[in-house]
């Protein structure tokens, strides 16, 4: 049985000699404590009810039983949505006891030296190539209003994007200072967007010229973060989509064909995409750097 900080609330009212409601007392706990005559029926009327036949050997056997040894300080490490793993070990010897999340942040990139801000001391960005800086204390973490923050959808475009300069040159202004942030591996928390909500840096989204490309950006940036969010768009984009893959729209209609472009800026991009009956990954973006001779 997942011990909950409903279970445990239930064993200290149990443990003080409380007696509960037969229908709130299910599950294979209970149906063992009432078979080994720790437990104990009641009945008023129709209301059935179970009681502990002793508080004290009640709390032995679930310490002999389920290794819950001091049940308050259990109960209070239930209720602790923040408690570290050191302190479940501490308490049960055991450091997943309850879910904790201990991994937190995102991914950032840059080819360029950015003097940003962590746990307020002033650090300088700039991974050598092929690493990246894991961002932990992300809270902590704060950039020149200046800078541009551009999330990149896919990892591939992540790790080369010194190979997309050329890109981000002739589509942002000369001067420009540019940070790369990546939702992957931690796809599955908001972190990162929790980040972008705190702080006002204009943010571009990077991601496949493709229905599934423009649906995460909409659901995912636009929508908490309006019109300081925006789409990288190329200047040849029809070009790119005219050659992309059919196969990847018609995969992707059925889900994101209807869908409502919420940003009217993106109407271009998808009345192409549906002309062309295409889509265009952001991969194809490396490759250009062979062609202009870098």
């Amino acid at each position: 049985m997942k011990i909950t900080t409903a279970l445990t609330d239930k064993l200290l009212r149990l443990a003080k000699g409380e007696s509960l409601p037969a229908s709130a007392l299910t599950g294979e706990w209970f149906r063992q404590m009432l078979a080994d005559g720790i437990l104990v029926f009641s009945t008023k009327g129709s209301r059935k009810s179970m009681r502990a036949n002793d508080g004290q050997s009640f709390r032995q056997y679930l310490a002999s039983r389920f290794d819950i040894r001091d049940l308050e300080a259990y109960h209070e490490l239930t209720a602790n949505r923040t408690a570290s793993r050191a302190e479940q070990v501490k308490i049960t010897g055991d450091s997943k006891v309850r879910k904790h999340r201990t991994f937190f942040g995102f991914m950032v990139n840059s080819y360029e030296p950015i003097p940003v801000t962590l746990a307020g001391k002033q650090v300088e960005l700039l991974p050598e190539d092929g690493t990246f800086m894991f961002i932990y204390d992300f809270r902590e973490f704060t950039l020149p209003e200046d800078v541009i923050v551009i999330g990149v959808e896919n990892a591939e475009n992540f790790r080369y994007i010194r190979q997309q300069k050329w890109l981000f040159d002739s589509y942002f202004p000369e001067g420009s200072r540019l940070i790369f942030v990546s939702r992957y591996p931690q796809e599955q928390s908001h972190d990162l967007m929790e980040w972008l909500r705190s702080i006002p840096n204009r943010y571009v989204h990077f991601g496949d010229l493709d229905l599934a490309g423009i649906h995460i950006y909409l659901t995912e940036y636009y929508r908490h973060l309006g019109q300081r969010a925006s789409f990288l768009i190329s200047a040849d984009y029809e070009k790119r989509i005219a050659a992309g893959s059919r196969e990847r729209y018609e995969c992707q209609y059925t889900r994101f064909g209807k869908m409502e472009i919420t940003d009217p800026r993106l109407s271009p991009l998808a009345s192409c995409i549906h002309r062309h009956h295409r889509g265009y990954d952001q991969e194809g973006y490396i490759a250009d750097i062979h062609d202009i001779g870098e």
